[in-house]
């Protein structure tokens, strides 16, 4: 027999309720979502993390690159703030900031120097060049195919055309106005970092300092020497460098009467320290911009070219910056190579300091002295004693 349930029964129908439908879990769900405002905030919070560190993750390689530029710019700037600071008796941030107002003035001064007359002769840039391709029409091997293609006409109906073309096509101004946002954007970045260097390199130098152990520290304090001290005469010697070529280049196109003559030494003087390519980066440019003036003042400029980069490849270099860093120049070209490959332009620019720091430590390390200093490079770090003779031995 079937068992009686004992579960009565019961009613299905429901009352509706006079203030309307009822809200039970009977009635079908919703569509829309119900989040709670509180729970918003952290989620707006770990997206806004997710971003930054997406972004932080992309750009690492950036960030180093400004991080080194900004660190060899405080480098720089350091003798100068303890020279400052040894003979006035500052605090070294009052001397820091007074070296980093001059600086700013000075780069200030010499931009507005470049910026006047370079804006003033870009706007016969018009007349100029089609007037060149004409004068290098009277060449004896290409003058006769420029004169036949009508090169001077149509190089003057392409400049008229160019406002036409970017004002139908604006794709062109748009990339190179975002190309110098985010050159502007990392320039910042990297003078404030360099800012923070200089003002706070004694309290970040002091907590590195404090991770080593007591025992090793005057181990540490000997090893950052060698390095700063073979580091700063590298970068004094570059900049040595680097401010002859400008004032070769700026004199040989005030001579020749070569337009945008204070551009073109600016110019040349920021790409010399480029390793390999630097000088012909921009001895490019001051040809090019000597050609407009007449093939005969092109010639002339190609050959004070490359008359300076022979003398200073052969002379200054070797003399200058193969003296600072202990190297021969076999060994800084095979250095600058490896440093572009692996690094680019940073990576160039640091690999040179780093090899002869690298030697220097390793000499220090070998050939001991009574006070810690090496005794094959006397001149390496600071020393007030006489030379010693392993100095100048073969076996070295």
């Amino acid at each position: 027999m079937r068992a009686t349930s004992a579960i009565g029964s019961y009613d299905t129908d429901v009352e509706s309720s006079p203030l309307g439908p009822s809200t039970t879990a009977a009635d079908p769900p919703s569509d829309g979502v119900d989040l709670d405002p509180r729970s918003a905030i952290p989620l707006a919070i770990a997206v806004a993390i997710f971003v930054i560190a997406v972004w932080f993750i992309r750009s690492i390689p950036r960030t180093l690159s400004a991080f080194a530029l900004a660190t060899l710019f405080a480098l720089a700037l350091n003798p100068l703030v303890e020279a400052l600071k040894r003979r006035t008796g500052w605090h070294r941030r009052t001397a820091a900031g007074a070296v980093l107002v001059t600086t700013a003035l000075l780069i200030t001064v010499v931009v507005a120097l470049v910026t006047v007359p370079t804006i003033r002769e870009v706007r016969d840039f018009n007349k100029q060049i089609p007037q060149t391709v004409k004068d290098l029409g009277r060449l004896p091997i290409v003058g006769p195919r420029l004169r036949e293609a009508n090169a001077s006409e149509k190089v003057q109906q392409w400049l008229n055309d160019v406002p036409k073309h970017l004002s139908t096509n604006s794709k062109p101004i748009e990339n190179a106005a975002g190309a110098i946002a985010d050159g502007v954007a990392a320039a910042l970045f990297t003078i404030l970092l360099a800012i923070t260097i200089v003002l706070d390199g004694e309290f970040l130098v002091g907590g590195v300092r404090r991770l080593v152990p007591a025992r090793r520290r005057s181990d540490a304090d000997r090893m950052g020497r060698l390095v700063y001290n073979v580091i700063g005469r590298y970068i004094a010697g570059t900049l040595l460098v680097a401010a002859l070529a400008g004032v070769v280049m700026l004199t040989g196109a005030l001579s020749l009467g070569v337009p945008l003559a204070p551009l073109i030494a600016v110019w040349v003087a920021i790409t010399n320290p480029i390793p390999q390519i630097g000088g012909f980066l921009g001895g490019v440019v001051f040809v090019l911009l000597a050609v407009t003036q007449g093939a005969v003042i092109g010639l002339i400029a190609l050959a004070i070219f490359l008359v300076y980069q022979q003398l200073e490849n052969h002379v200054l270099q070797p003399l200058i910056i193969g003296r600072a860093v202990r190297l021969s120049p076999p060994a800084t070209m095979v250095a600058a190579l490896v440093g572009v490959a692996a690094g680019g332009l940073v990576g160039g620019l640091f690999a040179i300091p780093l090899l002869g720091a690298t030697k220097a430590i390793y000499l220090s390390t070998r050939f001991p002295t009574d006070d810690g200093e090496s005794e094959s490079e006397p001149s390496v770090a600071e020393s007030s004693g006489p030379e010693s003779s392993e100095a100048d031995s073969p076996n070295r």
